[in-house]
């Protein structure tokens, strides 16, 4: 007799946040795989002689009530004032860089504040397509040209003309003429940004957050060490560690371009749009100190093209468990995809931005990468996914969560979409019966 399709399970291929809250929200029989041998993707945190390290910054922000009261419930988090700086010029000034260019050597700040005026009195009702010309419509050339086109190409990889300017909407901030004007003569009294404030584990990383939400899984639903090598998408059908699994619905975590590789005679055009579809891996170092970091900041942004990185974060500053007492933790985010930086070429420059007192003061740097990190917006993105999407979806594929559904978003929204796709595929499941 063959098995009805609501007796099937809910594949879930990846066990990331998302993946994890897929399983946690679904009503229907499903079974998670994630290659790795602990799950949590990228959330997770490694520990080495007492340093923890997260794989660059996870700084939780919880708007959603349901996803608060999910979180809260199973572990326990302090909220944490952000001190962000930027480092230009020679200067460490807060963060926006916008709104803060008070702090600058003077002919820079000038530049920037001039060139704001001039933008903002320039402005017409057009808006801009790509990413450089948004900063220049927004912020003005003094601006764009002392952080925010060198920084974002550091980040990034490509120049931010190659990227569209829809992805920034919510998270590059923009500050009002009285707000620039303040920040311009050191009268700033309002922090900016979708981050002025988040939450983290008081012990453990943000592996913590994983580890206490996968706690809450049945282990027999779950299989680790173990992925999905294949997909059958006609006929509903996943390879799992060399067997088929027939499914009712998959809900793949998986980088896009990698779940297209999966599939199984996939139509070419879908195989074209996979191809088109860009993105950036980031090389970081973990990094232990034998003090505290002397910029006493969470992370700071470095726009300067002379230094090896981009951004420098301080786990033990935003929560001291992170390190041994009176030590540090940091991650460095490299500007670099393609050479090795010699690590003393790293040190001075860790040394100029405040985050090591000396080069003495360093106990290890351990190398690392992230190869799907940033997808890149450009002009081609919109077309490939509206390929791609519909082709999956109609055949009962979900791809969700930041890389699945290839998208930038925080930690909350992969919560929020494994929840919204776990009643997708109960909602299916009730219409089967």
């Amino acid at each position: 007799m063959k098995e009805s399709a609501s007796a099937r399970p809910v594949l879930i291929a990846g066990g990331g946040l998302c993946g994890i809250s897929t399983a946690l929200h679904l009503r229907s029989p499903y079974l998670l795989v994630e290659r790795e041998r602990q799950l949590g993707g990228l959330a997770t945190t490694e520990e080495r002689d007492g340093f923890h390290f997260d794989r660059t910054g996870h700084w939780l922000h919880l708007r959603d009530p349901r996803i608060r009261e999910l979180v809260t419930g199973a572990l326990e988090l302090a909220p944490v004032q952000r001190r962000a700086r930027v480092h230009a010029g020679g200067a460490l000034i807060p963060y926006p860089f916008q709104a803060n260019v008070h702090g600058l050597p003077r002919a820079m700040a000038y530049d920037c504040l001039l060139g704001y005026v001039r933008a903002l009195l320039a402005r017409g009702a057009s808006e801009p397509r790509n990413f450089e010309q948004y900063i220049l419509h927004h912020f003005g050339e003094g601006i764009a040209r002392h952080f925010m086109i060198p920084y974002n190409a550091k980040l990034w990889g490509v120049h931010p003309r190659e990227i569209t300017s829809a992805w920034c909407q919510r998270f590059v901030p923009i500050p009002s003429l009285e707000q620039m004007l303040a920040g311009a003569i050191g009268s700033a009294d309002a922090e900016l940004g979708y981050n002025v404030e988040f939450l983290y584990p008081r012990r453990g990383g943000i592996g913590a957050l994983s580890a206490a939400l996968a706690a809450r899984l049945d282990p027999a639903r779950f299989r680790l060490g173990v992925e999905v090598e294949a997909v059958d998408a006609e006929r509903g059908a996943a390879r799992v560690g060399g067997e088929w699994l027939d499914y009712r619905a998959l809900v793949s975590t998986l980088p896009l371009p990698e779940l297209v590789k999966r599939l199984v005679e996939p139509p070419a055009a879908v195989v074209a749009a996979a191809a088109a579809l860009r993105w950036t891996s980031v090389r970081y170092l973990n990094v232990a100190t034998r003090s505290l970091a002397p910029g006493g900041y969470h992370w700071v942004y470095v726009p300067d093209e002379r230094l090896p990185f981009y951004r420098v974060g301080v786990y033990s500053a935003a929560m001291p468990s992170m390190a041994p007492p009176g030590c540090s933790s940091l991650y460095v985010e490299l500007a670099s995809r393609d050479r090795v930086e010699p690590i003393a070429e790293v040190v001075r420059a860790l040394c100029e931005v405040g985050a090591l007192a000396s080069a003495e003061d360093l106990v290890f740097a351990e190398p690392r990468e992230i190869e799907y990190a940033y997808v890149i917006f450009d002009e081609r993105y919109e077309a490939a996914l509206a390929t791609i999407q519909p082709y999956l979806e109609q055949r009962r594929i979900y791809s969700r969560g930041r890389y699945g559904a290839w998208i930038y978003n925080a930690m909350e929204d992969s919560l929020l979409s494994g929840r919204a796709t776990a009643e997708l595929c109960d909602a299916g499941n009730e219409g089967s019966r």
